[in-house]
C-alpha cells in the first residue's frame, strides 16, 4: 500500500450518530438533549461528555451537529482561553444567529475543560459559566476526567459518561475500515490489536494504519504494537532506560507508551534510585530530570505542547545516555508515590480549586494568584467571629469550603456559619442590604449601618435665631489659656 494522506481516524470519524461505536444509550440522550433545543432553550443548557481517551466523546458531539444541522464553534487545548477569549468567542457565538444569516442552532463546544489552568486560561472557567448561564445555543464540554473540571462549572451542566468501547464493537469497527482500504488481515490480527488499545478506538485505528503503511495484507507476525496503558509495559519501559544505554532504544520505549510525559517523569524519578546505585550516575540522571521539568514547566505557561517531545526525549533517552556503566540483574521497581498521594487529596484540591476560583473571580485576580498569596489571609478572615459569616455571604461559600478555610473538619461551627450566611444572603434579597462592608451586624431583624447618609457639601448649617451670641460666650477659644 501507499502512504496514507490523512489519519484513519480523522478520516474514519462518524458523520452521523448512527455511525457512532458503542454508545447506543448515549445516542439516544444526545438526541433527546439536542430536540429539545430545537423546541426551545432547555433547562440542561449544556453538556458534559466525559470518559478515557478515544472512547468518542468529540466524535459523538460532531456527529450529533452534522445530525441536527448545527454550526459547531470550537475551543479546544491549543488556543488561549482566558476569560475574554472565551467571552468574544464563545459568548458571541451562544448569542448571534448561524454564519449564513438563518436562524438555526449553532454548538459551541470546548474541549479539554478538564485542562482549564494556568494563566492562558486565566478566569475561563468563570467565563464558561457565565455564558452558561446567559446562552440560547447548545454547548458541550469535553473532558477526560470529569472531577478535575471545578465544582462550579461541573454544577453548571449536565454530565455524560462515555465507558470504554467493547470488543465487539472496536473489531467491527476495525474490519469496516480494512474492507474500505482494500487491507487483506490474517486470522487474529484484529483481535490483538483491539487487545492491546484497552477500549481506546482512536489508539486502535492508529496502531492499524501504523502496520498498514507499505503492506496489503497484515498478519500475527507483522504486529509490533505494544498493550497501551499496562503497568507492565511502563516497567519494562523503566528497564529499557536504566539498563540501556542506548539514547534511541531509550526513546523508543517511552514513545510507545500511553503516558503523557508529565506522567512518565513521576515514573522516572520515583525509580532512578532503585535503577542507578553509582551515585554520580544518579545525579547526572536527575540533571537531566530537571532539564526535562523545565520543558514541562514551559509546556504548562505557554500551553506549547510541542514542547513534549524535548521534554520526552531528555527524561529517556537523556537519563539512559549519560550512565557510566550498565545495571544488570532484577530491579523492582514501583509506582510513583505521587500518584497516591494526588488520590488521597483529591477531594481536598477540588475544594481549594473551587474557592479559589470564586476568590479570584470576586477580586479580579487568577485562581493560581489565590492559591498562592490570598489563601492564608481568607483563613484568618473565616477564624474572626466578625468576618467570617460575612465572608462566607459574600462569597457564597459552602460547607466544605467554609471548612477548608477554618482548616478543621465539618463542624457545628462550620454548620453555625453557614446558616448565618445563608440569613445574610436572604436578607440581602429582601431588604437590598450590601453584605460585605455595608453592614457590621444583624440585631432583631434590624439593620445596623456602618456608613452615614452623604451630606451635601459646601452647605452651611442654618443658625437657630437668637442662639449665635449665647454659644459665642460659652465657648472658649486658644487664646483663653
Amino acid at each position: 500500500m501507499s502512504t496514507v494522506p490523512m489519519e484513519w481516524a480523522e478520516k474514519y470519524r462518524p458523520k452521523n450518530l448512527t455511525d457512532l461505536a458503542g454508545h447506543n444509550s448515549i445516542v439516544k440522550e444526545l438526541l433527546k438533549w439536542a430536540h429539545d433545543w430545537e423546541r426551545g432553550v432547555p433547562k440542561d443548557k449544556a453538556l458534559i461528555l466525559y470518559g478515557k481517551p478515544g472512547v468518542g466523546k468529540t466524535s459523538a458531539a460532531y456527529a450529533l451537529a452534522y445530525e441536527m444541522d448545527w454550526d459547531v464553534i470550537e475551543l479546544n487545548a491549543s488556543d488561549q482561553r482566558t476569560a475574554g477569549i472565551i467571552q468574544k468567542v464563545a459568548g458571541s457565538a451562544s448569542k448571534m444567529g448561524t454564519f449564513d444569516g438563518t436562524t438555526g442552532r449553532r454548538l459551541v463546544m470546548l474541549d479539554e475543560a478538564d485542562n482549564l489552568h494556568g494563566n492562558y486560561d486565566r478566569g475561563g472557567a468563570s467565563a464558561i459559566i457565565n455564558v452558561i448561564k446567559t446562552t440560547s445555543q447548545p454547548i458541550i464540554l469535553i473532558a477526560n476526567e470529569f472531577y478535575d473540571i471545578t465544582p462550579t462549572l461541573r454544577m453548571s451542566c449536565r454530565p455524560i459518561q462515555f465507558k470504554s468501547i467493547s470488543t465487539t464493537s472496536m473489531v467491527t469497527a476495525l474490519k469496516n475500515i480494512c474492507r474500505n482500504e482494500g487491507l487483506m488481515i490474517g486470522i487474529g490480527v484484529i483481535e490483538k490489536i483491539v487487545e492491546g488499545a484497552n477500549g481506546d478506538l482512536r489508539s486502535a485505528i492508529n496502531d492499524l494504519q501504523a502496520m498498514a503503511i507499505g503492506r496489503h495484507e497484515l498478519e500475527v507476525d507483522d504486529m509490533v504494537t505494544a498493550p497501551r496503558d499496562n503497568k507492565e509495559t511502563v516497567f519494562r519501559a523503566m528497564d529499557v532506560i536504566f539498563r540501556e544505554q542506548d539514547l534511541r532504544s531509550a526513546q523508543e520505549a517511552a514513545w510507545q507508551l500511553d503516558e503523557s510525559p508529565e506522567q512518565l517523569i513521576h515514573w522516572i524519578d520515583e525509580n532512578l534510585p532503585i535503577g542507578y546505585t553509582k551515585d554520580e550516575d544518579m545525579a547526572a540522571g536527575y540533571f537531566q530530570l530537571a532539564r526535562a521539568d523545565q520543558f514541562l514547566g514551559r509546556v504548562r505557561r505557554r500551553q506549547n505542547y510541542k514542547l513534549w517531545r524535548y521534554a520526552g526525549l531528555l527524561m529517556s533517552g537523556g537519563v539512559a545516555a549519560v550512565k557510566t556503566q550498565r545495571y544488570p540483574g532484577y530491579k523492582k521497581y514501583q509506582s510513583p508515590q505521587y500518584f497516591k498521594k494526588m488520590g488521597q487529596t483529591k477531594a481536598k484540591r477540588n475544594i481549594r480549586d473551587s474557592l479559589a476560583g470564586k476568590i479570584g473571580e470576586h477580586f479580579h485576580v487568577s485562581s493560581e494568584y489565590v492559591r498562592s498569596n490570598l489563601l492564608v489571609f481568607f483563613k484568618q478572615m473565616m477564624k474572626s467571629s466578625d468576618h467570617s459569616a460575612g465572608l462566607a455571604a459574600e462569597l457564597k461559600l459552602n460547607p466544605d469550603e467554609i471548612a477548608f478555610l477554618l482548616e478543621s473538619k465539618p463542624s457545628k461551627k462550620v454548620e453555625k456559619i453557614y446558616q448565618a450566611a445563608q440569613q445574610l444572603i436572604q436578607d440581602e434579597v429582601e431588604h437590598g442590604i450590601e453584605m460585605f462592608g455595608g453592614f457590621t451586624h444583624m440585631k432583631e431583624g434590624k439593620e445596623i449601618k456602618t456608613e452615614p447618609d452623604e451630606i451635601p457639601i459646601n452647605i452651611e448649617p442654618e443658625e437657630p435665631v437668637g442662639s449665635s451670641n449665647e454659644e459665642e460666650k460659652n465657648q472658649s477659644s486658644l487664646f483663653d489659656f
